[in-house]
Formats: structure tokens, C-alpha cells, sequence
């Protein structure tokens, strides 16, 4: 028995013909080495590859879809709460005089009359006597639990 090159267990070389024919394992060779092996059909590389490439897009897409409605959700969120901010850094700033309740809802107003940001209760529908001329509402607003102001629509 000769070298082997295939280094198999069970495998060896062969002289033939005083020829030394390197080991050839039937098992693991991509394409039959017997007359009588089964015959099969190469597997298309291009094909199998253009499949692959677009059931990666397909579902790639989706992914990054549903991570974009997401953002799109989260980015709502961080607009709302920076209103938020800004709706208390104008109550803040706002002239009142009466205690103020969460969850209950006020209105902002420019009093053209002294050129200031007001808080009132009454919005304008509430007079009885009629809205006060200097008054300009600007917004119907909420305080919230967490210290903070929403704006209530007319919807609302």
C-alpha cells in the first residue's frame, strides 16, 4: 500500500499500470464516479442565488417597514411631549389667580388691555355678560398629573 493522499481511514491510492491514481471519495464528490451511480442534475448556482437575493429584499423590506411606522409612532410622541414643554413654559409664565386643579381644563389668553399672557377659567362661551373685548383666546389647555399641560381640541 502507497501513500494516501486522501488521508481517509478507509481510503487509499492506487497503482495502476505503475501509475500512481490519487484516492477519489465517491461520497463527497460533486458528480457520480460510477457508471452505475445515480444520475442528478447540478443545482442552477444563479437561480438558487437570485431566489435567495430577493426573499433577503422581500423580508429586509418588511422589517424595515414595520420599524418605520414605529419611528413614525415615536416621533409623534416626542412631538406631542415637546408641545407639552412649551404649553407649560407659557402657563408658567401666565398671570393667575386662583388655584389651580389637574384634570381640570383652562384656557389661555393674551389680555390686549395690559399686553399679558393670562390663564382664565372661563372660556369663551362661559360669559355670561360676554367675552371680555380685550381678551384673545389662544389655547383651551389640560393639566396633567405629571406637572405638565396638553392642549384639548375642539373634538375634545
Amino acid at each position: 500500500m502507497t501513500e494516501n493522499s486522501a488521508k481517509g481511514r478507509t481510503s487509499f491510492d492506487a497503482n495502476v499500470g505503475g501509475q500512481l491514481v490519487n484516492f477519489v471519495n465517491r461520497n463527497v464528490t460533486p458528480y457520480p464516479t460510477e457508471v452505475s451511480a445515480p444520475s442528478f442534475d447540478l443545482v442552477p448556482v444563479k437561480e438558487q442565488k437570485d431566489l435567495m437575493i430577493n426573499t433577503a429584499r422581500l423580508y429586509a423590506q418588511q422589517e424595515y417597514d414595520r420599524i418605520m411606522q414605529l419611528v413614525s409612532v415615536l416621533q409623534q410622541q416626542a412631538a406631542d411631549i415637546k408641545r407639552r414643554l412649551e404649553l407649560t413654559d407659557i402657563v408658567h409664565a401666565a398671570e393667575y389667580n386662583f388655584k389651580l386643579y389637574p384634570g381640570k381644563m383652562y384656557w389661555v389668553v393674551q389680555d390686549s388691555a395690559d399686553n399679558k399672557i393670562k390663564l382664565a377659567i372661563l372660556g369663551p362661551n362661559d360669559w355670561c355678560t360676554g367675552t371680555p373685548d380685550s381678551y384673545q383666546y389662544l389655547h383651551k389647555i389640560q393639566w396633567l398629573g405629571d406637572f405638565t399641560w396638553r392642549e384639548i381640541t375642539d373634538d375634545e
